[in-house]
């Protein structure tokens, strides 16, 4: 453990880049460290561990995982900065961006997306 040189005590570890954004994340997804120890297999201890000291022991299948339950890009959950990716051009790659954006809303506004679209396609085949 390490020590304050001046006073000898303790040093209390202070939360890398990582911890805090895992820590940010499974708040934001409703989670406690418990429940998200519980989705991953793991103990609470290990997810305080991680939010707290620096992690270098990581496997990839967990942070896969890790992002899978938290709903975020790897590359994010590692980095924090979202994926380079381009869309698809034209109106399908629009059209995928838009049901992106439109799943992050409330679901009783994805209703009334699902019955716009579905609405426009039933008018345009029965033409």
């Amino acid at each position: 453990m390490l020590a304050d040189m001046r006073t000898g005590r303790p040093l209390k570890p202070r939360p890398t880049a990582f911890g805090q954004r895992l820590a940010t994340l499974r708040q934001k997804a409703g989670l406690s460290q418990g429940q998200l120890g519980e989705k991953l297999e793991l103990s609470q201890r290990a997810i305080a561990n991680w939010e707290m000291r620096e992690t270098t022991s990581l496997r990839p299948d967990l942070i896969a995982e890790l992002a899978r339950v938290l709903d975020v890009s790897i590359e994010f959950l590692i980095t924090g900065a979202e994926p380079n990716v381009r869309s698809k051009p034209g109106p399908k790659g629009q059209l995928e961006e838009a049901f992106e954006q439109a799943a992050k809303l409330p679901r009783s506004e994805q209703k009334q997306v699902v019955n716009v679209v579905t609405a426009l396609i039933a008018q345009s085949t029965n033409k």
